[in-house]
């Protein structure tokens, strides 16, 4: 066939336009000159630094996110990126739509991945990998070998803009790192290298308010077969990979991919609340174990705990009519099950009852009775094996205490394990996420969070200022345990701004702390138990209200089906909210307000939960319920006390109100 001559011109030309392209790429690889890589308002440039160490920025709508960082990996001893050629490989599109527990009803993500190839000085090669989206930029090493190699570290930094404030967990004990049950703090980014009792290292997530305005969110995805990153504050506005491993490293088997080092972008704090670059960069659930997941079910539990931590069969057989009455889907049975006589055939007897009921059954274990990796964890198989025979449908493994990669292994192990007997998971003691519940959606929550259990403890009880910072700090990368609603114990909060974290918080297993027969048989709680009941644990979709502001006022609504939900939480003084509604779709709706009584007697919590702690804060201050009719071109007023809330539903009419 004969190509005529215009064509062949614009072939031609084509293909000059790409060599040169190529090779302007590799010429970089040996001078200091940028690789530029865009999406959208998203930039990032790779280059390297006059000693030939990989270095990258970050910009957003042209603002400098992340000034000069360094890149590279220690294996075997041998620091991979300090004296390298890049050469380029490719540019791929990514796009994803997956259905999500939790925040929206379905993720869709699309972005760019670079690919580059990195020799090293004596002909080693390894791979680099950006991703870029209108979320964030990831980038991950990915290293060829053969037998067990050593990870020894990482030089991988991340230097942000001075006058930086950064939000980061803390908590006065070695506990920090090994549960990340810190309280939620900000200080200015030159103070992280001593501002923690407990050393300069923080754990994921760090979240950022940039001085230029707008959000960084520092946190990693896909976490498997590896050790979790820390973040070392070593000076110069600057963050450093930090293991738990140390200089002694830890081992993987074969090709190492280490998971994607991310930074979230976002303009506001809705924006960073709907991120889902962290789920969105993890593997797709793998279709064969994952065939079928209607038994993965979002719901929410009753749990003794708050009201007694051991517990006896006959409290948990009652604890499952409670649930029924409350119209919960399940039960939790934490620690002390094991000690009932003859624990296998009462447990199985439970749950036998439960089932009949239509409640479904979480035991309790702790993670060093089964954490052996001999013969593909055989002892963990085994236990599993015996809590399907015995009819539960979930498990809340408890204090791994770290993310070396043991645990880690340990984690990935138990979700596969578990999948294949069907079995749902809820993991305590352990990490943030990193975005698994993508690849394993039977992980129905995790903790990794400061919880409400602290206000039982000596070091609690959570402050609001906490509370209002979780939804834009934890809760960004995945759900999180929190075990919400504690009338009888709310520390300095009122019991509006309790009812709240039911919609501010979100965890497809919503484990509710406070005791059962309080919440059925209490008058003052009464005319919440509706509210109580039918709020959802899972959303079509999230908003964040303006006025929302990181540790001060956390102001959500989410939508399920045609219904609305909003929850607001204050810290600090007494205020006034104007909530424009302008969130719902066109209509009429009735809605049920739940806000502060400022007005009311306070509540005496004297003899109310005899587990709780009250310190000084032994009254609350009560809510009342309005109720009232609203359009979408209307707003609503809400008075909020000292470190008070409100819970909102908006019920969508089916017949227009006159």
């Amino acid at each position: 066939m004969k190509i005529p001559n215009n064509l062949r011109l614009i072939v031609n030309m084509r293909f000059y336009l790409t060599l040169c392209s190529a090779l302007f790429l590799v010429n970089c690889s040996s001078k200091t000159d940028h690789i530029e890589m865009v999406y959208g308002q998203t930039g990032t440039s790779l280059f390297q630094l006059k000693n030939k160490q990989l270095a990258y920025t970050v910009k957003k709508e042209g603002q400098m996110v992340l000034d000069t960082s360094l890149l590279g990996v220690t294996i075997d001893g041998k620091n991979l990126g300090s004296n390298s050629k890049i050469s380029f490989l490719g540019k791929d599109q990514i796009a994803v739509k997956y259905a999500l527990n939790g925040i929206k009803k379905i993720a869709d993500y699309k972005g760019d991945i670079h690919s580059y190839e990195v020799t090293e000085e004596d002909g080693f090669k390894w791979q680099l990998e950006f991703q870029l989206s209108n979320e964030g930029v990831a980038y991950r090493y990915k290293v060829p070998g053969e037998g067990n190699s050593t990870v020894q570290g990482e030089a991988t930094t991340f230097k942000l803009p001075k006058a930086t404030k950064v939000w980061y967990f803390e908590r006065d004990s070695d506990w920090k790192l090994k549960s990340h049950a810190g309280e939620w703090l900000s200080a200015d980014i030159s103070e992280m290298p001593t501002v923690s009792k407990m050393g300069p290292v923080q754990g994921l997530t760090l979240t950022c308010e940039l001085p230029q305005g707008g959000y960084a969110l520092l946190a990693e995805a896909a976490l498997y077969n590896y050790s979790g990153m820390r973040l070392e504050a070593i000076g110069n506005n600057s963050f450093k990979a930090n293991f738990t491993e140390g200089n002694q490293g830890f081992v993987v088997d074969g090709t190492i991919t280490t998971p994607w080092r991310c930074i979230l972008l976002a303009d506001d704090l809705n924006a960073l609340a709907n991120n889902t670059m962290v789920a969105s960069l993890n593997p797709a659930p793998n279709s064969e174990l994952f065939a079928d997941t209607s038994w993965i079910k979002p719901g929410k539990s009753v749990w003794h705990w708050w009201s007694g931590k051991y517990v006896d069969y006959v409290e948990e057989h009652d604890m499952v009519d409670d649930a029924v009455a409350l119209d919960f889907e399940y039960n939790m049975v934490d620690d002390g099950w094991e000690a009932w006589e003859n624990k296998w055939e009462k447990i199985t007897m439970l749950c036998s009852y439960a089932m009949e009921k239509g409640v479904g059954i979480f035991v309790w274990k702790h993670s060093k009775e089964i954490n052996f990796p001999e013969n593909d964890y055989a002892v963990m198989g085994h236990f599993l094996d015996s809590v399907k025979q015995a009819g539960a449908v979930g498990v809340k493994v408890d204090f791994m205490n770290g993310q070396d990669k043991h645990i880690i292994d340990f984690d990935e192990a138990l979700l596969r394990k578990a999948a294949e007997r069907r079995l749902m998971v809820n993991f305590h003691g352990c990490q943030q996420s990193s975005g698994e519940y993508r690849t394993y959606p039977n992980e129905v929550t995790r903790e990794g969070i400061r919880g409400l259990e602290v206000n039982h403890m000596p070091e609690g009880p959570l402050p609001a200022s906490h509370n209002a910072a979780l939804p834009f700090t934890r809760y960004v990368t995945g759900h999180g345990d929190y075990t919400p609603l504690g009338f009888t114990e709310p520390g300095e909060t009122t019991w509006a701004h309790q009812l709240a974290t039911l919609v501010t918080f979100y965890s497809p297993f919503n484990c509710i702390a406070e005791n059962t027969q309080f919440l059925l048989n209490n008058t003052a709680i009464a005319p919440a138990l509706d509210f109580i009941k039918s709020v959802p644990t899972v959303w079509d979709e999230t908003y964040v209200l303006p006025q929302s502001k990181i540790g001060e006022l956390a102001a959500i609504a989410r939508r399920k089906g045609d219904d609305w939900y909003v929850g607001i939480l204050s810290s600090g003084s007494s205020k006034e909210m104007a909530i424009d509604l302008n969130f719902l779709k066109a209509g009429k709706y009735n809605v049920e307000i739940l806000a502060d009584d400022i007005e009311a007697q306070p509540i005496n919590l004297e003899g109310l939960n005899k587990e709780a702690n009250l310190r000084q804060w032994n009254t609350a201050i009560p809510f009342k319920r309005i109720i009232e009719k609203v359009s979408s071109d209307g707003n609503i007023i809400i008075q909020l006390a000292t470190n008070g809330g409100a819970a909102i539903r908006f019920i969508r009419s089916k017949v227009e109100v006159k």
